[in-house]
């Protein structure tokens, strides 16, 4: 399987397309307007389980879309939330039950949609209308003014604004404009990118970077923390302030997984043309191999997402191949030499080789990418780059003993 995601649109090179781009901002509320935004997430959480209901009853969208003015009659707390926003509940209703339609039809198992309970509603949507931004304030129709950190400049024109509540109670803005398609990168160079555990990637020019472990660094913390909160009473208001420190556990493994997925997609995009990934199995992965935890821990598809729309607005290549025997193959002669998981070299009775089995892994998915597009694997020079962060390392040379 072959998926070839760039933005070229024209023969031209400017597209006449437009695209959408996102953009995460802080919101700090005072007490008052979070009070507000706290009483707008119940109820379009009640919207939510109200529509759920009537779907179960056997109504339609378009019923169910035509009795919102008969609610906002009977329930007077329904005024209080933006028309559009009371409708974007119903449409975010219609996409999760298509998306579950749509794993189901591709074979995995999948429950039916729930209602929510208290407190597990996060966001809700403005859309089209309803909001204004200026100097660092975002201005809400029935809210009001939230000071808001913008740290970019947004380019485009604005078309929605998603607001979304973290489980450690922070809230942001998720911002979506629309602007012109981006035009072609004329970056020299590609790149052959592996994804593993014990060195995070390692690619077809030599680079290496080893693998964060953003979970197992925190994990006996979490452990602590959790094993805290199962011995709080249910309901009580030390279980409630227990909980909260285990988010705030959560958030900052998430946070700094996500900032070196950040930095790490960055640099490859600024640095090459095309880009070669494996089009992985992730969730397969997981459930067949003995080491899940780290597996999860890595983010594989997190990663590969950012490259996806990081590559796309910057006019670059990224290209997804079969991962089939990327790692078997011999990159110099093509010969199937069989490895199993704990062999970390590869070594080639054929042509002799001997080198990384990841760096060979790698530069097998940049040739697999270079010929599905058409062309062969050209000789050029690799481009220079910085140090990798944490401690990047080269790959074992070809004709050196592997590690």
């Amino acid at each position: 399987m072959l998926t070839v995601r760039s933005a070229f649109s024209t023969q031209s090179g400017m597209s006449t397309e437009m695209a959408l781009r996102s953009y995460k901002f802080r919101l700090y509320p005072d007490k008052k307007t979070e009070t507000t935004l706290i009483r707008t997430l119940e109820s379009c959480r009640w919207l939510f389980n109200h529509f759920l209901e009537r779907r179960n009853e056997g109504w339609n969208k378009g019923k169910i879309q035509s009795e919102i003015p008969e609610l906002v009659e009977q329930y007077p707390f329904l005024a209080e939330v933006h028309s559009k926003t009371r409708q974007y509940v119903l449409w975010q209703q219609s996409a999760n039950l298509k998306a579950l339609k749509s794993l189901k039809a591709k074979g995995r198992k999948t429950g039916t949609l729930r209602f929510r309970g208290k407190g597990r509603f996060k966001t809700f949507v403005y859309n089209q209308s309803g909001f204004e931004i200026w100097e660092n304030k975002l201005h809400l129709s029935k809210i009001g003014d939230i000071s808001m950190r913008q740290h970019r400049e947004i380019e485009g024109d604005i078309k929605q604004v998603s607001i979304k509540r973290t489980p450690t109670n922070k809230w942001y803005a998720i911002l979506t404009a629309e602007c012109a398609q981006p035009t072609p990168s004329h970056k020299t160079g590609a790149v052959g990118i592996d994804l593993g555990i014990t060195k995070f990637v390692t690619d077809s020019n030599g680079n290496s970077v080893e693998h964060p472990h953003s979970l197992r660094k925190r994990l006996d913390n979490l452990r602590k923390e959790q094993r805290r909160l199962s011995r709080k009473k249910k309901g009580s208001k030390n279980r409630k302030r227990q909980r909260l420190k285990v988010a705030r556990v959560h958030e900052k493994v998430e946070n700094s997984r996500n900032d070196f997925l950040h930095k790490l997609s960055r640099q490859y995009v600024n640095s090459y043309g095309l880009i070669a990934v494996e089009d992985l199995d992730v969730k397969g992965l997981v459930e067949m191999q003995y080491n899940s935890l780290n597996a999860l821990d890595s983010s594989w598809s997190t990663f590969i997402h950012m490259l996806d729309y990081k590559a796309e607005s910057a006019g670059v290549w990224l290209v997804k191949v079969d991962p089939k025997n990327t790692t078997q193959e011999c990159s110099v002669c093509s010969t199937y030499v069989y490895k199993p998981l704990w062999e970390r070299t590869h070594s080639c009775s054929q042509c002799g080789v001997v080198i990384d089995r990841d760096y060979n892994a790698a530069k097998n998915i940049l040739t697999k990418a270079l010929e599905c597009i058409g062309q062969e694997l050209p000789e050029f020079t690799p481009v220079e780059i910085g140090p990798l962060p944490l401690g990047a390392s080269p790959v074992v040379e070809a004709g050196r003993s592997g590690l």
